[in-house]
């Protein structure tokens, strides 16, 4: 414990020199670095999807600066500083798991996120702290600003915490063949066909909850097992003097299925 301190606490000496002596660091605001922490974010789930412990171990180091980066500046107008940031998160990580730090009683992981999403509802009502916009809704927590997929999956999971749900996998892919049906109907008479598109997605979405599945996660997998194939493809009939362009979809297939069996 004492060698994380210690090694914590030269990372905010660091800070501080760099704030008060480096040209750039002097400069930033709380605005200027969010595009920055947006991209560093993006890179660690890169690292992670890649299963490279040390990028990961690097871009959690350029993410925790980021961190204390916003609380340094924030302490300099007395806002808020790293103490507030850590306490505060302390006491939300106990009120939020009473099954550790109170008596409530949970059988599994569904049970401990059926909970927390209650206490995050909960919260949202309270006007307590007489700052905070009061909210009414279970949805009120999903960020605007999230990729839709992501974002689908956390209304999903926010309206499960309240009872909100389906029962069974089956009755949900049960739905995905109805929305299918439905958007092909709608593409046969030109009709509504974005918002059953819309539907559809949403409706998978909903099915790989069901059965464990990150469709964010697995989307990315396919988009990276995509782009190998593909540049295979590219690079192996380039090597037998064929152009991408010039080749029949025939051709082409014959590199794909050598490409799948890499």
């Amino acid at each position: 414990m004492n060698e994380k301190l210690i090694a914590f606490e030269r990372l905010l000496k660091i800070m501080d020199e760099l704030r008060e002596k480096c040209p750039w660091d002097k400069k930033q605001t709380i605005e200027s670095i969010r595009h920055l922490t947006i991209e560093e974010t993006y890179e660690l789930s890169d690292a992670i999807l890649s299963k490279d412990m040390e990028k990961i171990k690097k871009e959690i180091g350029d993410l925790l600066l980021h961190i204390i980066f916003y609380s340094r500046i924030a302490s300099e107008t007395n806002a808020f500083n790293i103490a507030d940031v850590c306490n505060s998160l302390c006491e939300k990580l106990i009120y939020r798991h009473p099954h550790i730090y109170g008596d409530v009683k949970v059988n599994d992981e569904h049970d401990v996120k059926r909970n927390w999403e209650k206490l995050k509802l909960k919260e949202g009502r309270s006007s307590e702290d007489g700052g905070k916009e009061k909210t009414n809704s279970a949805l009120g927590g999903v960020p605007n600003s999230l990729p839709a997929i992501i974002k689908a999956y956390r209304i999903q999971e926010k309206a499960r915490g309240v009872g909100f749900d389906w029962e069974k996998p089956e009755q949900v892919l049960d739905k995905v063949h109805e929305e299918a049906n439905e958007l092909q109907e709608e593409y046969k008479k030109n009709g509504k066909v974005e918002e059953e598109f819309g539907d559809l997605l949403f409706a998978l979405i909903n099915y790989a909850r069901f059965i464990n599945v990150n469709p964010e996660d697995a989307l990315e997998k396919t988009n990276r097992k995509f782009i190998k194939r593909f540049q295979y493809l590219e690079t192996e009939s380039e090597k037998d003097g064929k152009k991408m362009g010039s080749m029949s979809l025939a051709e082409m297939d014959v590199y794909w299925e050598r490409a799948k069996n890499l």
